[in-house]
């Protein structure tokens, strides 16, 4: 226990320096002090910590909000992540690996180009309509009376995946010149169209999913004894795994449809924590929302950096970090697949 309260504090001052760093940088540069003072007026208004005007501005129209969601779906997404890998009791379980991400995508391209001006919470909806769809679909196929297959789980997903990126593409060859330039950024993965409206949808739907995997946190940790065991434990598991899967499915869509498709947050980061705390869900969960919030935020602030003024989608980001990592769980896991 005093190793999880360490390594806790650790990340939530890390995660306060973070998010400083981040509304920091940008084509308009802004000390790290300015920057701290700009946060605690924003969160105060006192006069005390008032800077100049136009960086003010500049930190709560832009830079305030993308740091905001860029933490949110980054917790939301690794939390995701520790979840379903203990769902199916595999390592390799990825919200974007076995199709989720892509189902949620294909939900919201339907919305943004058939409806250009729909609300946000509309959006919001057809991407979780898609994540929910896909998730149950890929589940049903890799499920069996002896248990979850790894090796159908993975290619369940690769073929969900195709499908829907190919309506994904017919939807982008269809789409009009306004909705293909936000098809486009939109499916690399990018913060840079960050407001209140989604930090809020976002922030509330990690609320949720926060409280609701918690409460399940050990019957998650019982699970991983084995569907049986957890049954012999007094654990209904199929209510549990629907209902796990349904507020995944719920995270990820919200996550698409405020920001694109960002990969691998929820691969990398329970890993991490692992190596960490070890595998109880009740540490495991809130420390991935910490480190996930983290992680995307630093590969949102490397999009801004690595080839500024230009910027790279964090999804590219994402995937350069965590390809290599899933290709090292691959060896790692290899034994097992065969």
């Amino acid at each position: 226990m005093a190793n999880y309260s360490f390594y806790r504090n650790s990340a939530l001052v890390l995660l306060v320096i973070t998010s400083i760093i981040s509304i920091s940088v940008g084509p308009l540069a802004i000390g790290f002090g300015s920057a701290l003072k700009a946060l605690l007026h924003s969160l105060t208004a006192m006069d005390a910590f008032a800077i100049a005007p136009h960086e003010q501005v500049v930190i709560d129209s832009i830079r305030l909000p993308r740091t905001l969601l860029a933490m949110t779906v980054g917790a939301m997404l690794a939390q995701a992540g520790a979840v379903m890998q203990g769902l199916f009791r595999n390592p390799l379980a990825d919200p974007g690996i076995i199709g989720v991400s892509t189902g949620a995508a294909l939900g919201a391209a339907i919305c943004i180009v058939l409806l250009p001006v729909a609300p946000t919470i509309l959006l919001g909806m057809a991407a979780f309509a898609g994540g929910l769809g896909t998730t149950l679909l890929v589940y049903q196929l890799a499920a069996s009376r002896d248990g979850t297959s790894v090796v159908m789980l993975l290619l369940a997903g690769v073929a969900v995946s195709a499908l829907f990126g190919a309506g994904i593409g017919v939807l982008t060859y269809l789409a009009s010149d306004s909705a293909l330039r936000d098809l486009s950024l939109w499916q690399m993965g990018s913060i840079a169209g960050a407001s209140f409206d989604y930090v809020w949808l976002t922030f509330a739907v990690l609320v949720i999913l926060s409280w609701q995997f918690q409460r399940h946190a050990n019957a998650l940790n019982a699970l991983l004894l084995g569907e049986a065991e957890a049954r012999h434990l007094g654990i209904d598991v199929e209510r549990l795994k629907y209902r796990m899967i349904l507020l995944c499915a719920l995270g990820v869509g919200v996550s698409v449809a405020a920001t694109g498709i960002i990969g691998f947050i929820g691969l990398v980061v329970p890993h991490i924590v692992r190596m960490l705390l070890g595998p109880d869900h009740r540490q495991l969960l809130p420390m991935s929302a910490v480190l996930g919030a983290i992680l995307l935020a630093l590969a949102d602030i490397g999009s801004r950096v690595l080839m500024a003024p230009a910027e790279v989608p964090v999804g590219l980001i994402t995937a350069l970090i965590g390809a290599p990592f899933f290709i090292y769980l691959l060896l790692k896991q290899r034994h097992r697949l065969v």
